[in-house]
Formats: C-alpha cells, structure tokens, sequence
C-alpha cells in the first residue's frame, strides 16, 4: 500500500499539455478505422474485377487498378488525415500514451464490417474485443499519470536505427519468402511491427525538432520512417486481401502500440519514474490486449482458421468473390454494381 501511495504521490506534477493528446489520438483511431473499411473494400472489389486474389502479393494491375477506386482513394485520404491526427498527438504527449488509443478504431471497424458484410461476430469474437480494449484502456490510463516526455538523445536514435535495420532485413526476407502464401497473420504482423517503428520515429523525429536539433541523425530518421510506412503499406495492402478488415485493425492496434510502447520505455525512457505497480500493470494489460488480438484471428467468422492456411481461402477470407465464370464478367455480380464503392450499402 504505501509503494502505492508513493507512485501515485510521483505524477502530480505531471504537464496538463500531455493529457491534450488522446483526443486527437481518438480522432485518428476513427478515421484509421472508416480508411481500412474502404480501402478493404476497395481492394475486394479489384481483386473481383481483376479475377485474381491479392493475398499472394499485389501485382502491378492490381495497384493500377486500385488507383481507378473511388473507394480505395477516399480509404487512403482518410488515413492520410489519421497520421495527420496522429502526429499531432505525438507532439503534445508520450508516445506510450496515444499510441494505445488507435485500438478504439479496432471497435469501430467491427462494427463497421459486421455490418457491411453481413456477418454476426460471435460470443467469443465479441469478448476478444472487449479484452483488447480493456487491456489497452488500461494501459493507456495508467501510462497517462506515469510517462513522461524525454530528451531524444543521438545514442537513443542509433539504437532506434539500428534495431531498425534488423527488423526491416526480417519484413524483408519474409515477404519475399512467404508472399505467395497468402497468410493473414503474417501480413499483419509485419504491418504491425513496422509502423510500431514508424510511430517511433515520427516521435522521434518530432521531439529533434522541438529541441532544435537537424543533423544527420534526424534527417536518417525521417528516411527510416518513410521507408516503414512504404513496407508496412505494402504489408497491410496483402492482408486486405488475406483476412477481414476487422482483424487487419485488430492486429495493428494493438501490435503497433506493443512496438512502439516497448520502444517508448525502453529506449526512450518514458516510463522512467513509473512506480513497479505501474510497470507490472502494464505487462498485464498488454498481456490481455495480446489475448484478445489471438482470440479474434481464431474465432472471427471470417477468417478463423483460414487466418493461418495459405492462399485456399484467401479471397473467401478477405470478402472478395472468386473470379468469374468464362464467360462472365466480374461486374456481373449482384453483389458488384459500378457504384458500389461505400462502405454501407453495398
């Protein structure tokens, strides 16, 4: 109790200016959730008009093709708007506060998707949700009465970088290697880890500038950051195609947060004078958060095991049709009108 007592003692003197983040934080979840609706669907619809499945990797008339979708278009403008948001709450609080906050989105999708597609979400999918939302809820209330912003020093960058390094030489090689497997999880993952970095840096980078600092480092930085957010579109583009929208948020919301949380506390130092029941609070809701991303890949009506199988169902998993009959065109489809570009309605 009194270790208690001294922990909450420590974050009364923290700046008011940090808690000014999360609304922003809960802007960007939003638009990030409505972005993936329609880029998800503006992907399925390509890949019905194309005949041919995304989840083996995007080709060039698949990419062509999605820039001719109003839909797909509007879904990137809509999370272009949400890194907008989401740099602005970087520059205001710590990075292991708003960063958590985009699991909000992963509720708004599944109701977004269950209702686009049709499809009820179970007992067990609804209670894996609302065990990543605890989790992450709690741990971003805690993280807000006990991180702190610091100094992003040249040594705090180098190991960022070269950690870095590592983990795109990995995304790299799995990606070629598993790219025609069509393996949502893996997508996932890989999205989820890079733009846990790519969060990193745009804090990172962010904090370099308030402290006036532009040399090479900063200007690495901002070239690692692109770099990730290029992989990890690529990443999250392929598991449109191989798992429910639904379940793509799912796993970026709470795997980006891991990342850069991690980063955040240990590189960065911004749980630095958080009390020991902070930090084992933090591992635990971490722990359920991870828990209920698990539970939603293995029991959402969507994907379940098809989640984890190569490319057999990877169109049935993502929502798209299989390709035409000969003798029919994809646009054929009742379920596939010109307009049919929104998410609701169609």
């Amino acid at each position: 109790m009194d270790q208690l007592v001294d922990g909450l003692s420590e974050v009364t003197a923290l700046d008011p200016k940090q808690f000014l983040g999360i609304p922003l934080a809960l802007i960007g979840a939003a638009l990030l959730a409505f972005g993936a609706q329609y880029q998800s669907r503006g992907l399925n619809k390509v890949e019905r008009i194309v005949g041919v499945s995304a989840g083996s990797g995007l080709s060039l008339r698949h990419v062509m093709s999605l820039f001719r979708r109003p839909s797909w278009v509007v879904g990137t403008a809509l999370l272009g708007l949400a890194v907008v948001f989401q740099i602005g709450s970087l520059s205001l609080s710590p990075l292991i506060i708003v960063q958590p906050i985009g699991v909000v989105g992963l509720v708004i999708t599944s109701i977004l998707n269950s209702r686009v597609s049709r499809v009820k979400l179970g007992r067990r999918v609804q209670t894996s949700i609302g065990l990543a939302v605890a989790g992450i809820v709690v741990f971003v209330s805690i993280a807000a009465f006990t991180a702190s912003d610091r100094p992003v020093t040249d040594t705090k960058l180098i190991v960022i970088l070269v950690t870095f390094a590592v983990v795109l030489a990995v995304a790299l090689l799995l990606f070629v290697l598993l790219r025609h497997r069509g393996i949502a999880l893996v997508y996932i993952v890989g999205a989820g880890v890079l733009y846990g970095f790519v969060a990193t840096f745009a804090k990172a980078v962010i904090g370099r500038f308030q402290q006036q600092e532009f040399e090479w480092l900063t200007w690495t930085c901002v070239a690692a950051l692109l770099i990730g957010a290029l992989l990890g579109m690529v990443f999250v583009q392929n598991a449109y195609s191989s798992g429910p929208p639904d379940l793509v948020v799912a796993g970026l919301t709470v795997i980006d947060p891991i990342i850069a949380v991690l980063i955040g506390i240990v590189v960065l130092g911004e749980a630095a004078g958080a009390p020991l029941w902070a930090v084992i609070a933090f591992i635990a809701s971490g722990a359920v958060a991870i828990i209920g991303v698990i539970g939603l890949a293995k029991f959402h009506p969507q994907t379940g095991a098809s989640a984890l199988r190569p490319e057999g169902g990877a169109l049935a998993a993502g929502g798209a049709a299989p390709a035409a009959p000969p003798g029919t065109s994809a646009s054929s489809d009742p379920a596939v009108t010109p307009g049919d570009d929104a998410p609701a309605g169609s």
